[in-house]
């Protein structure tokens, strides 16, 4: 049997590592702490036939004792839990990409189900749902009081069925209901594209698939760009993603970079205690990164944000990430249940551990709210055209460019204007991009470490 390592803010699984590692210390100390533990275990005992005799109606032994286990473990901190046979393969489900669901990313705070991030091309997010908001009932019943697992079983239901959840937003006044219909989720680990000269490289989770993902789609991407030097920079966009597998994070930070600590994870004995290294090899070849996140980037993202950005290999524009720095180990349990247990913090290679701290952006760069805009005004006033003086009758006309200038000059143009439309749908992006273009044209190849003339 093996336990997993898991780096995600609600529970995503990471690594492999023995079992033995966690029974004998565990044991040890609590044999030291309090020398009436088999007293107290005799108590439960007590209690559990109690409960099986003389409650007013027949319990279930198993959910009974599954229920003191998970309240025994949720006890400790949110991330802890048990995982019944069915949770435990919908956890390794998901790992590999493909599950049924709305497409959320949850955690619990003060009894409310919080929302950590929808995910991208999932129901939950063609609804509209926001990192931050709170669940706090789903179809009329509330949440309040409920532990994760089992909040998340109201939440859970067929592809195809609707749910309606009531949801409390910052700056909205009142609570208000949103009803999405359940869907089979498909989860695209990395999606690439070209805006402008620069490559965008979307991360939304850190499954099997993300570092061959990004590493086929940069390089799908600079073929069609016809060579790097084609190329301004790359916009690596963590927004809204909730982590995933701690060794995909180390390989995407380790694709950009050269040498030194990736991340270290810490626990009460050197057995939960690791360090990984970069290896030789940038994919990016010195090309500056920018590094986008917000508040629904969390774990695995931090990792990846808080390398790059220690090592002075990119520039982290956005809002502070959600702070998630524990690493949880899932032990597999008779049964084929399984426990998750929070077993490590990990750092940054400076030592940083953003553990409810997050990781703060070098650049600030809030996203603004859709404003209240009148559709029909709005196509009236971009259908109006813009005076300039070659409208003008009799106006002078250019004759000191060369064809193949007037080309370029109007290549440019529509590019600029390429650049003012994605600031309308994505201000964030349209910053990153806007500081590649700035480093470029600075100084080239070298804007790669600018952060060392500071």
């Amino acid at each position: 049997m093996k336990k997993l390592l898991m780096a995600a803010a609600s529970g995503t699984v990471v690594g492999l590592l023995a079992t033995t590692q966690l029974a004998g210390p565990v044991l040890a100390q609590s044999s030291e702490g309090d020398g009436n533990i088999y007293q107290q275990l005799d108590l439960f005992g007590d209690i559990f036939e109690r409960i099986r005799q003389g409650y007013v109606e027949d319990v279930n032994d198993k959910e009974l004792i599954e229920a003191a286990i998970n309240g025994m473990l949720t006890s400790l901190d949110p991330h802890s839990s048990y995982l019944s046979e069915d949770d435990a393969a919908d956890m390794r489900v998901q790992t590999r990409g493909e599950f049924g669901g709305l497409g959320l990313e949850v955690t619990q705070e003060e009894g409310w189900v919080k929302v950590v991030s929808p995910i991208d091309g999932t129901p939950a997010a063609a609804a509209g749902m926001m990192s931050g908001d709170y669940i706090t009932a789903v179809d009329g019943e509330s949440l309040m009081g409920l532990t994760l697992d089992e909040a998340l079983e109201f939440l859970r239901g067929p592809v195809g069925s609707e749910v309606v959840i009531t949801v409390v937003r910052e700056d909205e006044v009142e609570p208000f209901d949103v009803s999405i219909i359940r869907d089979t989720i498909k989860l695209t680990a990395v999606r690439a594209r070209t805006e402008g000269q620069a490559v965008v490289l979307r991360v939304t989770t850190f499954n099997s698939q993300t570092f061959p993902n990004l590493e086929e789609g940069l390089a799908e991407q600079l073929e069609a760009a016809g060579g790097i030097e084609n190329v301004d920079g790359i916009v690596l966009d963590l927004r809204n993603n909730p982590g995933g597998l701690l060794n995909q994070a180390v390989f995407v930070s380790d694709a950009f970079l050269d040498e030194g600590e990736i991340v270290s994870t810490r626990g009460r004995g050197t057995r939960d205690s690791d360090r990984f290294n970069a290896t030789e090899g940038d994919l990016a070849q010195g090309l500056p990164i920018v590094v986008l996140i917000n508040g629904g980037s969390a774990s695995a993202s931090e990792i990846v944000a808080g390398a790059l950005q220690d090592h002075r290999r990119a520039i982290v524009v956005g809002t502070k990430s959600f702070g998630k720095g524990s690493v949880q180990t899932v032990v597999p349990l008779q049964g084929n249940g399984a426990m998750r247990l929070t077993t490590a913090r990990y750092y940054t290679p400076s030592g940083r551990s953003i553990q409810a701290l997050g990781i703060s952006p070098d650049i600030i760069v809030e996203q603004p709210r859709p404003a209240d805009i009148d559709p029909e005004a709005e196509e009236e006033e971009n259908d109006r055209p813009a005076r300039t003086e070659a409208m003008l009758r009799g106006a002078l006309n250019n004759d000191s460019l060369s064809d193949d200038e007037i080309d370029q000059i109007e290549e440019d143009r529509a590019r600029a204007e390429a650049a003012a439309q994605l600031r309308e749908e994505d201000y964030q992006l349209a910053y990153a991009i806007d500081i590649l273009k700035g480093l470029q044209a600075l100084g080239g190849e070298q804007v790669g470490l600018i952060a060392d003339s500071e």
